[in-house]
């Protein structure tokens, strides 16, 4: 097997993460993007893993470890997009410029549920 296919493969992998990263707006869609940028590592780890002949295989043992890892970004990332969406309204990924708070008097008005248990309180 020639390193050219899947080298080429793996570069059109990653430039089409890239893009996605640089113009989506929407989290979700931004962390699919990472997600494919990760793979694209992935195909090249393995294949020059491959080609070298490497009895180790630290290639193999490498992408092991990133997928780990991309599952577990994938996971807080999404947890984090999930909290964000909930506070916000939104997962834009441009109209959250900033971390602090919104201010009271704009926060949305509460829902039938949260109205019963302040009166009670």
């Amino acid at each position: 097997m020639h390193l050219a296919y899947p080298a080429v493969l793996a570069v059109l992998l990653f430039c089409t993460g890239l893009y996605g990263v640089l113009a989506r707006r929407n989290a979700i869609l931004v962390l699919m993007s990472v997600e494919l940028m990760l793979n694209a590592v992935n195909l090249n780890l393995v294949a020059f893993d491959v080609w070298l002949r490497d009895t180790l295989h630290a290639g193999q043992a490498l992408t092991l470890f990133i997928i780990a890892i991309a599952a577990a970004e994938i996971g807080i990332g999404l947890a984090i997009v999930l909290m964000v969406y909930r506070s916000r309204g939104t997962a834009d990924v441009d109209k959250l410029t900033d971390l602090a708070e919104r201010p009271a008097a704009t926060a949305p008005e509460p829902g039938p549920g949260e109205r019963k248990a302040e009166a009670a309180a």
